[in-house]
């Protein structure tokens, strides 16, 4: 007689027999001490709930991959994601998504900021076949922004919230959260529309859905950071109109190009300046200014596009001075170009910036085209 077969249980006593229902993706970058922490806080509150946790790692420096990997050898709900040469959260987030079988993916920061109760909430919902998103908003009756955020990040949030509410037609009350839950089957639909820059996947899911995601909203209250540095940056307010330009326009052009096109633009205005130092206290002839004035706007382009519209592919160490090396001759074409056609324009001294501005928009296209495929070409 045949004996029964013996249900397998992993350290934890879980049953291992059943696939996942839901995978929770924790993009991380250096959260070495936090993954333990939030690992520990999703056990507590998923009991009964057949889960996974993937945690998608961009090589972190202080060793958030091994931390996870330590974890994953004892604990097959853990899975560990290492991306090499690839940065940012919304790609981080997507490659989680895409690597869950589970009909449910939640994504939620590692740091604890985000409030882990909510997700057997966030999943009651979706269960009831009534729902494709349950979103975790800080605007909502009960939900607040706490102690998680700064008063000027406060007030930067209701601006950007704003904004996409009015150009995308976005009806989310909070579309900068980055804590939702989705059916897995909707993320894969609309994952070839999604940009794997910046860092706001939902805003980036639900524009891209036009509509079609039929959304619950949950209060909840953003927590302060306990371990580590917050990873939003000055420089993220470009990032995050970028990706408000490509979806308004519908995706004609890439994120990245729009990236390099606000670089360009403040490019534009510190050329403008630097040209009006040269001519008026330097005393150069136009020529001569134009061309430092070119450079000058070079180099500030080379470091804001290293941190931001490369920031997957950015440059350290010795490899920024060969990067920006580099820059300077692959634009050399895009210089010359910029010299000839604002000389042409040059007749009047009067009209200084509109010569000045026609040679620099004259070598953008060629200084894109260029830098792209040989400064921070893909490893």
């Amino acid at each position: 007689m045949d004996q029964p077969t013996e249900t397998l249980t992993n350290a934890q006593g879980r049953d291992e027999n059943h696939a996942a229902e839901l995978s929770v993706i924790l993009p991380t970058f250096n959260e070495a001490a936090n993954v333990p922490l939030v690992l520990d806080l999703l056990r507590k509150t998923l009991v009964g709930v057949r889960w996974e946790a993937i945690i998608v790692d961009d090589n972190s420096p202080d060793g958030t991959t091994d931390v996870g990997r330590a974890i994953a050898a004892t604990d097959a709900q853990v899975r560990v994601i290492r991306r090499i040469g690839r940065r940012g959260l919304s790609g981080a987030c997507i490659e989680g998504m895409l690597a869950s079988s589970a009909p449910y993916v939640a994504v939620m920061d590692a740091d604890l900021q985000h409030d882990e109760t909510l997700l057997p909430k966030m999943l009651a919902e979706l269960r009831t076949g009534d729902y494709d998103l349950a979103v975790a908003s800080r605007k909502v009756e009960g939900g607040a922004v706490g102690e998680g955020l700064s008063k000027v990040r406060a007030w930067g949030s209701n601006i950007a919230n704003g904004l996409a509410q009015k150009l995308l037609n976005v009806s989310l009350t909070d579309p900068m959260s980055g804590f939702f839950m989705v059916r897995r089957e909707k993320a894969e639909e609309l994952a070839p529309k999604l940009s794997a820059q910046g860092f706001k996947i939902l805003l980036d899911l639900v524009s891209s859905a036009g509509g079609t995601l039929r959304i619950k909203e949950l209060p909840f209250t953003f927590k302060e950071r306990l371990h580590g540095e917050s990873k939003l940056d000055t420089l993220v307010t470009l990032d995050y109109f970028g990706l408000l330009m490509a979806k308004y326009f519908g995706n004609v052009v890439s994120v990245r190009f729009l990236m390099f096109g606000l670089v360009g633009a403040s490019g534009l205005f510190v050329h403008l300046l630097a040209l009006k130092l040269f001519l008026d206290m330097a005393g150069l002839e136009f020529n001569l200014a134009q061309t430092g004035a070119s450079f000058v706007a070079m180099t500030s382009n080379f470091f804001l596009n290293n941190q931001l519209t490369y920031r997957d592919r950015r440059l350290t160490g010795l490899k920024v001075l060969i990067g920006l090396l580099t820059f300077y001759a692959v634009c050399s074409v895009g210089v010359l170009a910029n010299v000839g056609v604002a000389n042409l324009i040059y007749s009047d001294p009067t009209y200084w910036w509109f010569a000045g501005a026609a040679g620099a928009i004259m070598g953008a296209v060629w200084n894109y085209a260029a830098s792209s495929a040989l400064t921070w070409r893909k490893s």
